[in-house]
Formats: structure tokens, C-alpha cells, sequence
């Protein structure tokens, strides 16, 4: 059994408490934030990140709860998982946000986790999620005390990959996060906070704690559609080999005023698909979707059939999935190939915007269980 090494276990119920406690020194690994601790324990146990004192957010009133003001949702840090499921208005007015977070884990572990800890979840790989002594046997990475990165032994930086599921999606509603210290508070866009980096994978000072997601109005379900698809060997609990989420804003005449795809778990930081912009100006309805209806190969299987690729939106919705498997790195960091995992990321891509076209599903859509009990 594998055991915590000996810490000093902090509650303090201010903010003001917490951030006594911190400092912006890089060198001092000596005090850790927890929430849940479904990641921390398991990876201080692994002796993975080390901490002399350990303080807990969860006794922090203000940093937990769901609120609507003006239109736009604030979701506290230290808000569980299963409490943002079971929250009829994120369910409504967030669907793809909401199957995102059905994703994740398992129920138990979603009774647990927060939004705040998924979203600065450290990055994983192959080489580093081991035990103690199999990282010992083949010498440490460059993410823990080793001089190279096994995955890319020539790079000079660590490819550990993104492992929320939670930040792909709000990255793509354009989701906000407040972080706050004793010098005072800022607010940045969610994509802002991840750098390209295993290591150092968050733009977030050490005297900083994240302590609120902003979610905006015009990102719910009256203004735009979205959706999240996921790829992982079982159904449940494992973390993501790939995640692919989408959405597209459009004005009164259905045109496309605006949209977003960000691709998880194939870098160090969610990576945004830019080819996206090719929607823009175009009629969702006509040009993604009547065009597509109309030359749909009624002979194939809905769940594995090819798009045939010769109505203008079929066209445009392959060159961005295209696009999207070319920016794609993932590399042998985790499960499944490197070469299959970036062919589908092609596939996702053009899955989900098959979704949002409205068209009859080509593959297997992912099945996240919404109901909560």
C-alpha cells in the first residue's frame, strides 16, 4: 500500500488564511493547495510532488456554489463535479459543458473532485505516472529530477500531456477564471492560463489561487451550439487519450458570427484548432447542412460510414478536421499510438461538427450518463 509521506494538514476557513500562507518564490515546493485531492494524493503517494504543509480550499465558503448574475454563470473553484450535474440550469443552458463533466472519472471520484482542481490537473504521461521505483529502474524525466524527456528524447522541454476534460470545452465557450493573491486579483481568459509546457503547464504565480469560473451568457445554448466528444479504451473512469470540443456562435439568419474548437490531451495545454474561422460567414443551416442531407449516402452505416466529401459543407467541415489532425502532436505518452490517436483527431473533429450541423451521426458518439441520483 502505498502511503502519504509525513505533512502538516491546514484548514483555514478565509481567504485571507490562505494567502498568508503563500508565497510567488519559484523554489518553494514546501506548501501545496488541495481541494478534493483525488490528483495530489495519489501523486504525493507516488512521491510525484512533495509538500512539508498541505492547505485545504474546501472549508472556504465563498469558493464553492453556482450563481447566475446578468445572464452569466460563476461556478465557484471548490463546486464538486456531481453538484455541477445536478444543476438544472448548467444542464440547459450548458449541455456540452455538463457532458464534459459526466466524462470525467466515475461517480465516487465525481462526489470528490472539483471544477477548480480538474481544470489545474497535472499534465500526465506514459513515463511519469508510475511508481517510485519503475521511475528509479529506467532513471527519473525531465519532469521529475531527470535530464531528458523519454517521450521526445532530443527536446529540450517536457510533452506531458493536458489531462482536464473540463478545460477543452470552457476554453471553447470562452470561460474566464479569477485568480486571486495577496497583491490583489485578476481575471483572465481560461485559454490564457496554460502554457506549452509539461511542466510549468499553468500561467498561474504560486501566491495565486484559482478561485472562481466565469462562464458567459453568450456562450449558452440560446446563443450558440456546442458539443464535446471524448476518446478513451473504456467507457468510463480513464482519463482521455483525446478530447475534441466545438461550438459556433450564429446571428438571427443563421449565419456563422463566430467559432471555437480546442483538442485535449494531444499537447501540454489545450490546443485551439484555428481552421475554424473557415465557418465564418457561412449558413450553419444551408451551407453545413441541407447541402450535406442532400448528398448523404443513405447506404452507409450511420456509425462508421465516410463522408463522401462532395457537397460544398461535407467539403469544408473535412478541410477543417484536416487541419485539425495536422496541428495535433499527440505523441507515445499515453495509451493507444501516437499515429492512430492524431488520425482521430480528424475524425473527432469532423464528428463533432457533424453534430453541430445537425447531421445524422457517422461513428459512435460518446456516452456520458447525465443522470444524477
Amino acid at each position: 500500500m502505498l502511503r502519504l509521506p509525513p505533512i502538516e494538514f491546514v484548514k483555514p476557513r478565509s481567504m485571507q488564511d490562505v494567502l498568508a500562507a503563500l508565497t510567488d518564490d519559484p523554489a518553494d515546493d514546501e506548501v501545496r493547495l488541495v481541494a478534493a485531492g483525488t490528483d495530489l494524493w495519489p501523486n504525493m503517494k507516488r512521491r510525484h510532488q512533495q509538500a512539508k504543509t498541505v492547505i485545504s480550499l474546501m472549508s472556504i465558503p465563498q469558493l464553492r456554489g453556482i450563481e447566475t448574475a446578468g445572464g452569466e454563470l460563476r461556478v465557484g473553484a471548490t463546486t464538486t463535479l456531481t453538484d455541477i450535474l445536478r444543476d438544472e440550469i448548467i444542464r440547459a443552458r450548458f449541455p456540452a459543458f455538463a457532458r464534459a463533466v459526466a466524462s470525467i472519472s466515475s461517480p465516487p471520484l465525481r462526489n470528490m473532485a472539483t471544477l477548480g482542481g480538474n481544470l489545474c490537473i497535472d499534465t500526465r504521461c506514459t513515463y511519469y505516472n508510475q511508481s517510485e521505483e519503475w521511475r528509479r529502474s529506467i532513471d527519473y524525466c525531465l519532469k521529475e529530477r531527470g535530464e531528458i524527456c523519454w517521450v521526445a528524447t532530443k527536446s529540450p522541454r517536457c510533452w506531458a500531456h493536458s489531462a482536464s476534460d473540463a478545460a477543452p470545452i470552457l476554453c471553447t465557450l470562452g470561460a474566464r477564471v479569477k485568480l486571486v493573491s495577496s497583491a490583489g486579483e485578476r481575471v483572465i481568459p481560461l485559454a490564457g492560463l496554460y502554457r506549452e509546457d509539461g511542466i510549468e503547464y499553468l500561467n498561474k504565480r504560486r501566491d495565486e489561487v484559482l478561485t472562481e469560473i466565469l462562464i458567459p451568457a453568450d456562450s449558452d445554448s440560446e446563443h450558440c451550439r456546442s458539443t464535446f466528444w471524448k476518446l478513451r479504451r473504456r467507457g468510463s473512469i480513464d482519463f482521455s487519450v483525446l478530447s475534441v470540443a466545438a461550438a459556433v456562435w450564429t446571428d438571427s439568419k443563421g449565419m456563422v458570427t463566430r467559432a471555437a474548437m480546442y483538442l485535449g490531451a494531444v499537447e501540454s495545454r489545450p490546443m485551439p484548432v484555428d481552421a475554424m474561422d473557415m465557418l465564418l460567414g457561412k449558413s450553419l443551416g444551408k451551407t453545413l447542412n441541407a447541402t450535406l442531407n442532400a448528398t448523404l449516402d443513405p447506404t452507409l452505416d450511420p456509425t462508421v460510414g465516410k463522408p463522401s466529401g462532395t457537397a460544398p459543407g461535407e467539403q469544408l467541415i473535412a478541410a477543417i478536421a484536416r487541419q485539425a489532425h495536422q496541428i495535433a502532436r499527440p505523441l507515445d505518452n499515453t495509451d493507444f499510438t501516437p499515429s492512430w490517436r492524431g488520425k482521430m483527431v480528424e475524425h473527432y473533429a469532423q464528428a463533432a461538427l457533424g453534430e453541430l450541423a445537425g447531421l445524422p451521426m457517422r461513428r459512435l458518439a460518446p456516452r456520458h450518463g447525465l443522470t444524477v441520483v
